[in-house]
């Protein structure tokens, strides 16, 4: 099991060479912070404390299916791109990656404005399908949550080029980061074959 830790003991050291947070650093993992909550409250409200909006295009009833097409296309990505650093190729790695992030922003812009006029989904299956589908669900959203600030922690290593770190980061960041995108498209489905 990997264990990634910002902090170790006293006077906020790190496991890499032992050295405190910069300023720049704490700033950038404050900004995330910020950011990671704003992102989930807002969604929670969005889902389970507003009322749909009234009169919602008929476009907008497509949009579950683009999502479920973002995700896919997002878990296609990582896993080009864990394959390429793999394979030592860092400026394809670097494409792929920002190109799956670029995806999941996509999928956010979409995801917000189907619920924003559509409200939240019900589940209508019954029996021994219902368990399977919730444990699903709850996994999908815990990672999601959790996938949130792993996924800008590690793209704010890469950027300023602190690529130790970013190697131990993304070791965590990538499998959440898969599971949240094919749960996504596995959700999209029992939905599909068991709205209420």
């Amino acid at each position: 099991m990997v264990r990634v830790r910002l902090y170790r003991g006293k006077g906020g050291r790190e496991p890499d060479g032992g050295r405190k947070l910069s300023g720049v650093e704490r700033r950038a993992f404050g900004v995330i912070g910020v950011v990671s909550v704003t992102v989930v409250a807002f969604l929670f409200w969005l889902l389970y404390f507003r009322e749909a909006a009234a009169n919602a295009p008929a476009w907008t009833s497509a949009l579950p299916a683009v999502n479920a097409g973002l995700n896919f296309t997002s878990a296609v990505l990582l896993v080009a791109g864990r394959l390429a650093i793999r394979a030592g190729r860092r400026e394809l790695h670097m494409k792929l990656m920002l190109s799956a992030v670029s995806v999941a922003g996509l999928f956010l812009a979409s995801y917000i404005t189907y619920h924003h006029f559509h409200g939240d989904t019900r589940f209508g299956g019954q029996g021994l399908i219902r368990p399977v589908y919730f444990f699903i669900l709850i996994t999908h959203i815990t990672g999601s949550i959790v996938a949130i600030p792993l996924v800008l922690t590690t793209l704010f290593f890469a950027g300023t080029k602190r690529f130790e770190r970013h190697r131990k980061i993304a070791r965590v960041t990538f499998p959440v980061w898969l599971y949240v995108s094919v749960t996504g498209v596995a959700v999209f489905f029992f939905l599909k074959l068991w709205s209420s």
